[in-house]
This record gives C-alpha cells, structure tokens and sequence, in this order.
C-alpha cells in the first residue's frame, strides 16, 4: 500500500518550509524570508507518535505512523509580489504558473492537506483565493487548518479569525518556537489513516548532480514518470534537495534533484548558499551519484570540482551524458569519451552513460548501471581473496624507498562496505602513500569485484600487542580453523 501524503500548501512567507523541517525534526527545506525560495515539491519521509494521553485501550493499539511530508511553493508568489520577483537580475514572473501546478499536484495526491496561515499578519486575500481553490477542487474534507507563528498565548485570539475561511477552528502553533507543537501533532496523527502493513523502502538513493541547466529536473521527470519538480530555461530554477520516489521493474529508489553547481563567486545571496550545501548533502546521503554533463557545452572547473568531491566522499558515480540527441550526429562517441577521459581522470573508472532526459532515452540504462555501482559498493571480499591479490601486486611491485627500506604488508582485512574499506597494516605507512596508494587502487579496481566504484584503503603501522591480546588473537583463530572459515579475520601476506 502506498504512503499517506501530507502537504503544506500556503501563500508566501507563512513558514511552510519552518514547519516542514520541524516535523522532519532537521533542516531539509531551505528557510528565507524571500518568498519563491521553495518552487518543487520537497518531500521525507515523516513518522508521527500516537497522543500520549490516549485511554489505556487506545494506547494499546496505538502505533507510530508513516508518511510521506511535502512541502510546497508560495502559492501567487509572482502575485503577491506585484508581478516581478528578483532574483540575481531574472524577471522569474513565468514560473509562477509551474510553481503552482506543483502545488495543485501536491494537493491532488495528498491524503492530508495542511492549508496553513500566518496568524500575525491575520487572514489576507490570498490566503481566500487559496481556501476557495481547495473547494472548488472537492478536497475540503482533506484540510487541517495551521494558524502558524502562534508564538505564545497572546496570539492565540488573532489565530482563531482565521475559522472564516470555513475549515473550522484551527490548530495553533509556532514552528520556530514550537508553541503547541504536541497538540499540532497530535492533531495530524488523529488524521491519517492507520499504518499501513507494508512499506517498500528504497532500495537506492541516487543523487542527480551537475551544473546549471544540464537537464537535472528534466531527468528526475523522466524517472518519475510525471512533472515532479519545475523545468526551466532560467538557470537556478531548483533551490533545495527534491527527493522523489520512483519504481522501475518492481524495484524502488529515490531520485535527488539538486541544485545547479557554479563558481562560488557568481553566488548571488545566501539562499544560492544553502542550495550548494543542499547539492553536497545530496552527495552524502545518496549510494550512488549520476555527474550529470550537457553534451553541448566543455566541462568546466564546475564540474572537475564535482568530480573531486565525489571522489572525496568515495561516492559509486555514473558519468551521464545528457542531450546528446543533439550532438549526435556532429561528435564521436569515441571521441567524446577520451575527451572525458582527460578532463574527469579522477573518474577514469567511472562508467559512462549517453542519454537524452528529454525523449527519455537511456533512462532504464541508467539506472540498471545505478544499480550494479550500488552492488560493486556492498561486496564484500574475502580476507583470503585480498591477501593473495595484494600479496602478488606487492610481488610484482612494491614501494620504492630512496634509504632502500623494504616495505611489507603485514595484515590486510575489508572492514567496510559503501564504500569498501580495506585496512591494511604495514612496516612504514609512509611506503605506501601518495602514487602507490594510486597504482595500488587501480589494481585492485582490476582484479577485484570493486571496478567501477571508489576504494577507500587505511594504512596503518603494526602495533605491539600485548599477551592478553595474543592469547585472544590466537584463540580466534583456532575456533575460525576448526569451523573451516575462510575469512577469520586479519591474516598475515608477509
């Protein structure tokens, strides 16, 4: 069964983004008092606890909930602005009707509507236009009234005007305070349906990153099968992180748009700021990350930073080549991939996909080599099977030291997956860092079931153990040889 959806929908500026976030419990919609900041659907995942003061019967049965949390745009932001809206010089009036088609789309699908208002500035005319939208769109029966910025009891008489929009008395809260956060709550606890017995968790999160107007929205579109997030022509339409959920084949993922990456110095105002730090947490919380690249421009420093932070993060990553519908017939594929090769060596063991997000081509590709980097990233590798391959490219060649130090390698054991993490202990660290670390990443990339994805190593110098940790050592590994285990654990190549 599919989740309950909440949305918040409500004109600009009335701290729909403030409570999203409080209702996540962390900062995920960006916050600024410019309205038109939120223009997609930003969705989480929500759970919500039962009333503590439910009659012990109740209680009993009570269950935490699930739901799927979504924030909105401003609705009339172009409107309330008197028909312009500035952003780094960009006359934006024409997205207004997309930011709105993503609001209606919102309400459409939601099993809960929370129409909320600014109690302090009162009940305006916008906030009727938007009361009267839902009912004529039948949802009605939908709607939890939010008094919002109820920041304590003083305010509570001017909330209560807010009934005559028709959707009875409203529940008063502060999402920057948290007054009458528990009865908020608990109200729209009291609103969704009972939990439902199966939820299908994503089995992959994919994070969409690139610069400005690579055609990120329009693939994210194309993955979910509808209009999900704003496409536009004017660069830095998107603003935060949009998650949206997908299925293909049966299987579920999550897809992240991000926001358009650009030199740090053409940042126009703090809400470019936390678009950028939005893209880099995307990076962080995803399992795999698609560079996304327009065929028809050069890759810039923007990119070959991208490529490097992904790098940094030893995030799994997919090189999409997107348009190139409209190249195809004036470049080489071959040609182009050694141009990618020079450009994104960081990633030379990337693999590269060619796409066109618009006529959905190469879209099912994608996300099949997605999901064969999100497996590379969570093999894990016998210690039997590390040792015999280090120990022959140890053979083949070893570290060069000008006071002509033998290197050895004395331990080697995977200790973690996503990504794969080998710790290998030696004689002198040093040895082994810089261009060997390199040459040996690459031939593990060959030989072992790691090609594609990033390989984190940790080297470390053997410390003296003490004879409590030699009996314990010891022990263990007479019980792994009498159960015939083939991964007992470190295991010497010297």
């Amino acid at each position: 069964m599919p989740l309950p959806e909440i949305a918040i929908i409500g004109r600009p500026n009335v701290g729909k983004s403030s409570l999203f976030n409080r209702l996540v419990g962390r900062r995920v919609s960006i916050v600024d008092p410019t309205p038109g900041t939120t223009r997609d659907r930003v969705s989480q995942l929500v759970e919500l606890l039962p009333p503590t003061d439910l009659p012990y019967d109740a209680a009993r049965d009570a269950a935490p909930k699930l739901a799927e949390l979504v924030d909105t745009g401003g609705f009339g932001v172009y409107m309330a602005e008197g028909g312009r809206f500035d952003d780094a010089g960009e006359d934006l009036s024409s997205l207004t009707p997309f930011i709105e088609q993503q609001i209606k789309a919102g309400a459409e699908r939601a099993t809960l509507i929370l129409f909320v208002i600014d109690a302090q500035t009162g009940v305006t005319s916008l906030d009727q236009r938007i009361a009267q939208m839902i009912r004529e769109s039948g949802r009605a029966n939908r709607v939890l009234l939010v008094a919002n910025k109820v920041d304590d009891d003083s305010w509570i008489g001017a909330a209560q005007d807010a009934a005559r929009l028709g959707f009875g008395e409203p529940v008063m809260t502060s999402a920057t305070s948290a007054f009458g956060k528990r009865t908020f709550l608990e109200a729209v606890w009291e609103r969704l349906p009972d939990p439902t017995e199966v939820v299908v968790n994503p089995e992959m999160k994919v994070a969409i990153v690139g610069r400005r107007n690579a055609g990120k929205s329009t693939l994210i579109n194309a993955l979910a099968g509808e209009p999900r997030v704003i496409v536009s022509e004017i660069a830095g339409t998107t603003r935060d992180s949009v998650d949206v959920r997908f299925e293909m084949d049966g299987h579920a993922f999550v897809a992240i748009d991000t926001a358009g990456v650009r030199k740090r110095k053409s940042w126009s105002d703090d809400i470019e700021y936390y678009s950028h730090q939005r893209a880099k947490s995307a990076i962080t919380r995803a399992d795999v990350c698609v560079l996304l690249l327009d065929a028809r421009e050069e890759l810039t420093q923007v990119e070959k930073r991208l490529a490097l932070e992904l790098i940094e993060q030893h995030k799994p990553t997919v090189i999409a080549v997107n348009k190139w519908d409209l190249v195809e017939g004036k470049l080489k594929t071959s040609d182009y991939l050694d141009y990618l090769t020079q450009q994104l060596f960081a990633l030379d063991f990337a693999p590269i996909v060619f796409l066109s997000a618009e006529k959905g081509e190469g879209i099912v590709p994608l996300i099949q080599v997605c999901s064969n980097l999100h497996a590379q990233s969570q093999h894990r590798e016998t210690t039997g099977r590390l040792n015999a391959v280090i120990k022959g490219i140890l053979a083949d060649r070893g570290p060069s030291s000008k006071l002509g130090t033998k290197a050895k390698i004395f331990y080697v054991s995977q200790i973690g997956v996503s990504p794969p993490t080998i710790a290998i202990v030696v004689n002198k660290p040093d040895l082994f860092e810089g261009a060997y670390e390199r040459y040996l990443k690459n031939q593990l990339h060959e030989q072992l079931p790691f090609s594609e994805v990033p390989i984190k190593i940790i080297f470390s110098a053997r410390k003296r153990m003490t004879p409590e940790q030699l009996a314990s050592r010891a022990k263990s590994t007479r019980l792994a040889a009498e159960e015939g285990s083939d991964d007992e654990g470190e295991a010497s190549v010297d």
